[in-house]
């Protein structure tokens, strides 16, 4: 046999052993391009989906070519009406699975759940069309699939007091993959952004998509009717954690404080809007919300002066936040001589002990000296006058002032409002 039929028979043989499927073969992918808000937790939330191959954050659904991240930011910015939102180009991420593992209808089951898609042009703590709800479909048979999970979503979403879906549904034009510093971003960065993780609302079925579990809404028949904070709380929120190390773990304030991985208001009370970034801490009284504090950075005295605003009296509120002083003679601890400690009335943090107060005839209740480390002193030059100004160091909140003229073993004389601390009695 001359050399080129030795060739020739080769290749035939080749040939046959992959028919044969002695060969293996490449295996068989399908992908979808979904928008969910920030791609970046878009991308981790569906990279962690059983049956995903890989994942690729970037830009699609608008009109302009070549897209990058600024000039999507100002697509967003110029087209501020969401009449406008086909314009701009969305976030998103095209996830790839092998079908053969999962299918279209369980990736878009994850979709649905992972995000709020009735919030229109944002996500999140994200606003801006390019933020928007969006599934961009290859062929007909996605695009009947994702009506069909819309549909049945809506249902879902419906029974549980949602809005209507505001999700595109859109023929993929062309991908555009954003710029290299973008992709796995919350792999490369743990503490990056994070949300809440969808509605807390499961996709209709018997089988489980999403990224986690929905947890129940707390009841709302077992917390404070009068008055009650919760904290909305997201999975592997680094935020979160950060709030309950400098607030949570050790919370003394008379308003009582209970945390809920669920984005719904405890059972029977009522939210004012959506939820939208973790954590959120909101004031409910009556079972109706009164005021909420969106996300933590760590600024204490900030939100220890929302707190303030919120559950103090005008005249409260004008000694502790706009350094007021009450009337002399008139405060309600002036001649209190309980066993006991004065905390303040914020944060509840300890301030002054009821063994370290004396009676000063000034007409303010005074103590001689603090708990330790309760107090920041500060230079007071108002009204004319040089003084000591007296913060609680736990809310930042203003006292009174410290004088020279106390009695031993200080010689100090901390003159404070009656108005912004709270006595806690010893136990017998």
């Amino acid at each position: 046999m001359k050399p080129w039929c030795y060739l020739l028979w080769g290749i035939l043989m080749l040939d046959q052993y992959a028919i044969a499927g002695n060969i293996q073969a490449v295996p068989q992918t399908e992908s979808i391009v979904l928008g969910m808000g920030c791609f970046w937790g878009a991308e981790k939330r569906m990279d962690e989906q059983p049956g995903v191959i890989s994942t690729e954050v970037g830009y699609a659904g608008g009109v302009g070519v070549a897209p990058n991240y600024e000039s999507v930011l100002a697509e967003a910015r110029r087209y501020v009406a969401s009449t406008h939102a086909e314009a701009v180009h969305a976030e998103v991420v095209k996830v790839t699975f092998d079908p053969a593992r999962t299918s279209l209808r369980h990736i878009l089951a994850a979709f649905w759940e992972n995000h709020d898609p009735t919030q229109g042009n944002r996500q999140g703590n994200d606003v801006g069309a390019n933020y928007r709800s969006i599934i961009l479909y290859d062929s007909p048979d996605q695009r009947l699939v994702a009506e069909e999970t819309r549909q049945t979503y809506q249902m879902a979403l419906t029974r549980a007091g949602y809005g209507k879906i505001t999700t595109e549904i859109v023929p993929l034009q062309r991908f555009y993959p954003a710029e290299n510093w973008h992709q796995k971003y919350l792999q490369k960065h743990p503490d990056g952004y994070c949300g809440l993780g969808g509605t807390g609302v499961a996709f209709p079925g018997d089988v489980t998509y999403r990224y986690s579990a929905p947890v129940p809404a707390l009841d709302g028949r077992q917390l404070n009717q009068a008055r009650q904070l919760v904290v909305f709380e997201g999975e592997d929120c680094p935020y979160c954690r950060q709030f309950a190390h400098d607030m949570l773990s050790h919370w003394r304030a008379s308003v009582p404080v209970m945390t809920s991985l669920s984005a719904q208001p405890p059972t029977g009370w009522k939210l004012k809007s959506a939820l939208w970034a973790t954590p959120t801490i909101v004031l409910f009284e009556q079972g109706q919300e009164i005021s909420r504090y969106t996300g933590y950075d760590g600024d204490v005295p900030r939100f220890w002066r929302w707190i303030g605003e919120e559950i103090l009296t005008p005249e409260q509120r004008e000694i502790a936040l706009h350094g007021g002083t009450e009337p002399a003679f008139t405060g309600s601890f002036l001649d209190n001589h309980q066993p006991g400690t004065y905390v303040d009335a914020v944060t509840g943090q300890p301030l002054f002990r009821s063994d370290a107060k004396f009676d000063s005839r000034s007409g303010w209740p005074s103590f001689f000296a603090p708990v330790p480390g309760a107090l920041v002193l500060r230079e007071d030059d108002s009204h004319g006058m040089h003084r000591v100004e007296v913060l609680s160091a736990s809310s930042g909140i203003h006292l009174g002032h410290v004088f020279d003229d106390g009695p031993p073993p200080t010689g100090q004389r901390y003159c404070i409002n009656s108005a912004v601390l709270r006595f806690v009695a010893d136990k017998r």
